[in-house]
Protein backbone atom coordinates (compact mmCIF):
# COMPACT_ATOMS: atom_id res chain seq x y z
CA UNK A 1 0.00 0.00 0.00
CA UNK A 2 1.13 3.51 -1.25
CA UNK A 3 2.34 5.48 2.17
CA UNK A 4 3.85 8.28 0.76
CA UNK A 5 2.43 11.24 -1.84
CA UNK A 6 5.67 11.66 -3.28
CA UNK A 7 6.53 8.26 -4.34
CA UNK A 8 4.66 6.11 -7.10
CA UNK A 9 2.94 2.63 -6.63
CA UNK A 10 3.83 2.21 -10.59
CA UNK A 11 6.43 0.22 -12.10
CA UNK A 12 7.83 1.91 -14.74
CA UNK A 13 7.99 5.38 -12.99
CA UNK A 14 10.02 3.58 -10.00
CA UNK A 15 11.85 2.40 -12.93
CA UNK A 16 12.33 5.80 -14.48
CA UNK A 17 13.32 7.16 -11.64
CA UNK A 18 15.79 4.67 -10.85
CA UNK A 19 17.78 4.80 -13.79
CA UNK A 20 17.56 8.96 -14.22
CA UNK A 21 18.33 9.28 -10.69
CA UNK A 22 21.24 11.95 -10.08
CA UNK A 23 24.87 11.25 -8.77
CA UNK A 24 23.66 12.30 -5.00
CA UNK A 25 20.75 9.41 -4.93
CA UNK A 26 22.70 6.97 -6.63
CA UNK A 27 25.70 7.05 -3.71
CA UNK A 28 22.61 6.50 -1.37
CA UNK A 29 21.27 3.34 -3.44
CA UNK A 30 25.03 2.15 -4.21
CA UNK A 31 25.09 1.12 -0.42
CA UNK A 32 26.50 -2.17 0.95
CA UNK A 33 26.25 -4.05 4.14
CA UNK A 34 28.92 -4.19 6.47
CA UNK A 35 30.45 -7.40 8.01
CA UNK A 36 29.39 -8.61 11.31
CA UNK A 37 32.23 -7.17 13.37
CA UNK A 38 31.75 -3.98 11.79
CA UNK A 39 27.12 -3.89 12.52
CA UNK A 40 28.08 -4.72 16.29
CA UNK A 41 30.49 -1.86 16.69
CA UNK A 42 28.69 0.47 15.03
CA UNK A 43 25.18 -0.18 15.10
CA UNK A 44 24.89 0.35 11.56
CA UNK A 45 23.53 -2.36 9.00
CA UNK A 46 24.90 -0.65 5.79
CA UNK A 47 26.37 2.05 4.27
CA UNK A 48 26.92 3.82 1.01
CA UNK A 49 30.28 2.17 -0.62
CA UNK A 50 33.05 4.37 -0.79
CA UNK A 51 36.76 4.56 -2.35
CA UNK A 52 39.51 2.75 -0.27
CA UNK A 53 36.95 0.73 1.53
CA UNK A 54 37.73 -3.04 1.69
CA UNK A 55 35.40 -5.54 0.63
CA UNK A 56 34.96 -8.80 -0.06
CA UNK A 57 33.30 -10.26 -2.96
CA UNK A 58 29.77 -12.48 -1.84
CA UNK A 59 28.81 -13.61 -5.51
CA UNK A 60 29.93 -13.43 -9.06
CA UNK A 61 33.14 -14.68 -10.98
CA UNK A 62 35.31 -12.62 -8.06
CA UNK A 63 33.90 -14.67 -5.03
CA UNK A 64 35.43 -15.11 -1.79
CA UNK A 65 38.48 -12.57 -2.86
CA UNK A 66 38.41 -9.49 -1.12
CA UNK A 67 40.19 -6.03 -1.85
CA UNK A 68 40.48 -2.49 -1.84
CA UNK A 69 37.89 -0.27 -3.66
CA UNK A 70 39.29 1.77 -6.33
CA UNK A 71 36.62 3.28 -7.93
CA UNK A 72 33.22 3.98 -7.79
CA UNK A 73 31.27 4.23 -10.64
CA UNK A 74 28.16 5.20 -10.45
CA UNK A 75 26.78 6.17 -13.51
CA UNK A 76 26.98 2.24 -14.35
CA UNK A 77 26.15 1.30 -10.60
CA UNK A 78 29.54 -0.95 -10.10
CA UNK A 79 32.49 -0.40 -7.97
CA UNK A 80 36.07 -2.22 -9.26
CA UNK A 81 38.22 -3.71 -6.82
CA UNK A 82 41.95 -3.75 -6.50
CA UNK A 83 43.17 -7.18 -7.60
CA UNK A 84 40.04 -8.38 -9.19
CA UNK A 85 40.61 -8.59 -12.67
CA UNK A 86 40.42 -10.73 -15.76
CA UNK A 87 43.11 -11.08 -18.80
CA UNK A 88 42.31 -10.09 -22.31
CA UNK A 89 43.14 -12.02 -25.40
CA UNK A 90 46.42 -10.04 -25.34
CA UNK A 91 47.34 -9.93 -21.62
CA UNK A 92 46.34 -7.20 -20.22
CA UNK A 93 44.33 -7.06 -17.08
CA UNK A 94 40.78 -5.60 -16.85
CA UNK A 95 39.09 -4.79 -13.72
CA UNK A 96 35.82 -6.77 -13.51
CA UNK A 97 32.47 -4.62 -12.78
CA UNK A 98 30.79 -6.13 -9.43
CA UNK A 99 27.47 -4.62 -7.84
CA UNK A 100 27.54 -3.26 -4.19
CA UNK A 101 24.82 -5.54 -3.36
CA UNK A 102 27.40 -8.38 -3.98
CA UNK A 103 29.79 -7.79 -1.22
CA UNK A 104 30.04 -6.60 2.39
CA UNK A 105 32.78 -4.05 3.89
CA UNK A 106 35.05 -6.06 6.23
CA UNK A 107 36.86 -1.87 6.68
CA UNK A 108 35.78 1.17 6.63
CA UNK A 109 38.01 4.40 4.99
CA UNK A 110 36.75 6.61 8.37
CA UNK A 111 37.14 10.36 8.23
CA UNK A 112 35.16 13.09 10.05
CA UNK A 113 32.46 13.31 7.26
CA UNK A 114 31.89 9.11 7.78
CA UNK A 115 32.44 9.00 11.50
CA UNK A 116 29.38 11.65 11.25
CA UNK A 117 26.91 9.65 9.08
CA UNK A 118 27.73 6.73 11.48
CA UNK A 119 26.58 8.20 14.85
CA UNK A 120 23.95 9.99 12.85
CA UNK A 121 22.46 7.04 11.13
CA UNK A 122 23.02 4.83 14.55
CA UNK A 123 21.81 7.49 16.83
CA UNK A 124 18.34 7.36 14.45
CA UNK A 125 18.25 3.73 14.64
CA UNK A 126 18.61 3.05 18.24
CA UNK A 127 15.61 6.00 18.63
CA UNK A 128 13.20 4.16 16.30
CA UNK A 129 13.98 0.95 17.94
CA UNK A 130 13.22 2.38 21.13
CA UNK A 131 10.14 3.98 19.72
CA UNK A 132 6.98 4.60 22.28
CA UNK A 133 8.76 2.72 25.33
CA UNK A 134 8.80 4.67 28.50
CA UNK A 135 11.37 4.95 30.35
Amino acid sequence: MKRSVKVSSSRRVQRRNLYTAPSSIRRKIMSCRLSKELRTKHKVRNLPIRKNDVVKILKGKAKGKSGKVTTVYRRRWVIYVDKVTQDKQNGQPVNIPIKPSNCTIETLHLDKDRKDLIDRVSKAALNLKNKGVKA
